[in-house]
């Protein structure tokens, strides 16, 4: 008996090399994508007129009495009326909150740090730098 040899398809063959290519071109294309779209946009230091309008625009019925500027620009305080409104850099972006100006007021100063308790799982607290805090006009 005669036994017939069998061919075996080449492994590597044109077709395979084509579509392992294709394929690996395509992972590479994705991958660049989501690095590309993790790259976070930068974000000026906060300046007074930034800083009321972005709170205007968070608090459209709050006129602010009052404004602290963070001296990195990486955060604000504003006091309106009784309440006192906040805004800290949180990912590539901002967040405003507001809370009791009472509460700011006696918030923990260290070492030219407010830290603000937020009680919000998105942002639990923010700390903003400031030169001196309570300021002098209203420690009085």
């Amino acid at each position: 008996m005669k036994q017939r040899a069998r061919r075996r398809p080449a492994l590597l063959s044109h077709a395979f090399l084509i579509q392992v290519s294709a394929s690996g071109a395509a992972v590479a294309a994705l991958v660049g994508l989501a690095a590309w779209a993790r790259i976070a946009r930068p974000l000026n230091p906060l300046d007074d007129q930034t800083a009321r309008f972005l709170l205007g625009e968070e608090f459209p019925g709050k006129p602010i009495d009052q404004l602290w500027v963070a001296t990195d620009g990486a955060g604000a305080l504003a006091r309106a009326g009784a309440s006192a409104l906040v805004l800290c850099r949180v990912g590539d972006g901002y967040v405003a909150r507001q809370l009791p100006w009472a509460q700011a007021l006696s918030a923990a100063f260290r070492d030219g740090r407010l830290t603000l308790d937020l009680a919000d799982v998105a942002a639990p607290k923010a700390v903003i730098n400031l030169p001196a805090w309570p300021p002098k006009d209203l420690a009085a």
